[in-house]
């Protein structure tokens, strides 16, 4: 669909452009491509790091000469997921967008308005003859949304304002100036194929049609997670009957919260009723207990072909006991600010790889260092005594508040001014790179805002249409009122 219409229509007609163009994290060459051609085609000065990080440059417009650079900083990625039933080549297709009613959303996939709305305000900018700012710097980054990579390979001296508005947030009228930090944790286990037996039945056991969300923003909304509501009916199996796990997949990436999981076991015959009526009793019970978060959740078990193999049956009870037992959602919240959830834990996905590896994916945040350390610690402990093979990612920092900041005050400011209202000053529970970008460039005053988006990460995403309009007032008014030098 086109949605070039909607307002504030600069800022749409880019959205548009980069819905067209793919870009998934680690293969961020299409869009790079689609930067440089916008350089070339407006006269912007541009540069790019080894990293792959553009940065584009323009002069202040006639009569902001006087006020200091201001850097605006979104990324290029997007969180590649679709439904099941949705054919879609992230690699080479469009983001087919759908406007229904105030919102806006795609097809079956996600939308990439994280992080592509911001992409498109900075480019909108660059783009303008009739917009008044100081000097402006667009920095675009790689690589966001699985690991930082782009921000951590940020070289000294490659930007050099000292104001920088993150565009990368999820909440209009929220001003943000603090998030956590972030580190993942690998379970492996390496496992035996066995012969499956003729003188089983096969089925294929399914959970699917969660909500699913950004597992940083969502996670204290206590929505379900499939990996765990899988292994969870695989333990009640395990205590009740013998049976073989054949196979077994479960949610996609570290910072989405798992949609959807699937596992193929085997049953003896006479075993069939008596699991079904303890699947619908299970059913049951977490149809209850999801009903408000979840109310599309369907789990269903239906006959399937003979496969070869098996897991050994050793290593399908350190798998049930590691991943039942790992903790997901909320550990602690803030003390400091109030609703703010301040560690948590992702148990992303359970992944069976061709080498003979169970991988179990995991990832930790917190806005205190210790409190991420320990989680990650926790988390390590429960599959080691699995026997599991345990690493950890570098992880990332967190970005400690500063309610003293200059740039906050003329952001609340200005919103005040424009809408007659307060704004919100928060943190996030969610990773930004602006903790990173501070190790490099520590002079740094910097908060983040943006539009509305809802189940980021997930194929509902959405962005609240009207809420760009505002968002985008408010960054124009911001640019012209930076005080001076």
């Amino acid at each position: 669909m086109d949605i070039t219409n909607l307002k504030p229509e600069i800022v749409w007609k880019f959205f548009h452009q980069i819905t067209q163009v793919p870009r998934p994290s680690k293969k961020e060459g299409k869009i790079i491509q689609y930067l440089e051609s916008f350089a070339k085609a407006y006269n912007i000065a541009i540069k790019k790091d080894k990293a792959g990080n553009i940065l584009m440059c323009k002069p202040a417009t006639k009569g902001y000469e006087a006020l200091p650079t201001v850097i605006l900083q979104s990324h290029m990625d997007m969180v590649c997921e679709k439904n099941n039933d949705k054919v879609f080549d992230f690699e080479n297709d469009a983001i087919q967008t759908v406007v229904e009613g105030d919102w806006l959303r795609a097809d079956g996939t996600t939308l990439g308005a994280d992080n592509g709305i911001g992409m498109a305000a900075g480019l909108a900018i660059l783009a303008s003859s009739d917009i008044e700012h100081g000097p402006v710097e667009c920095l675009f980054t790689v690589d966001e949304e699985t690991g930082l990579t782009g921000a951590k390979s940020l070289e000294s001296g490659f930007i050099t304002g000292q104001i920088l508005l993150n565009l990368d947030s999820e909440d209009e009228g929220e001003l943000f100036i603090g998030c956590a930090g972030g580190k993942d944790t690998q379970g492996v286990l390496y496992y035996e194929q066995t012969p499956a037996s003729a003188d089983l039945q096969y089925f294929r056991l399914d959970i699917e049609r969660l909500k699913g969300g950004h597992s940083g923003c969502d996670i204290h909304k206590g929505l379900g997670n499939a990996n765990k509501l899988l292994i969870r009916f695989l333990y009640i199996l395990k205590k009740n009957f013998d049976f073989s796990l054949c196979h077994i997949d479960g949610g996609n990436l570290r910072n989405a919260i798992a949609r959807e999981a699937y596992a193929i076991i085997g049953l003896k015959p006479g075993d069939k009723e008596e699991v079904c009526a303890m699947l619908n009793r299970f059913i049951a019970e977490v149809e209850h207990e999801f009903k408000h978060t979840d109310p599309d959740l369907l789990i269903t078990m239906q006959s399937t072909d003979k496969p070869e193999k098996c897991i050994d049956g050793a290593i399908v009870e350190k798998l049930i006991y590691a991943v039942h037992g790992c903790p997901h959602g909320v550990i602690a919240m803030s003390h400091d600010i109030e609703g703010l959830v301040e560690t948590s834990t992702n148990l992303a996905s359970v992944k069976m790889k061709d080498d003979d590896r169970i991988v179990i994916g995991t990832s930790q945040r917190s806005s205190v260092e210790s409190g991420k350390e320990a989680i990650a610690d926790q988390v390590s402990s429960v599959f080691l005594l699995a026997g599991a093979e345990v690493t950890q990612g570098d992880g990332y920092p967190g970005w400690t508040p500063d309610p003293n900041s200059a740039i906050l005050k003329v952001a609340a400011d200005s919103y005040r001014k424009l809408f007659n209202k307060e704004p919100k000053v928060t943190a996030i529970h969610a990773g930004l790179e602006c903790g990173l970008f501070l190790e490099k460039y520590p002079r740094l005053d910097m908060i983040s805002f943006g539009p509305t988006l809802r189940d980021v990460h997930s194929p509902g995403e959405r962005i609240l249409i009207h809420t760009v309009g505002l968002w985008w007032e408010h960054l124009l008014d911001l640019l012209k009122n930076i005080p001076a030098k």
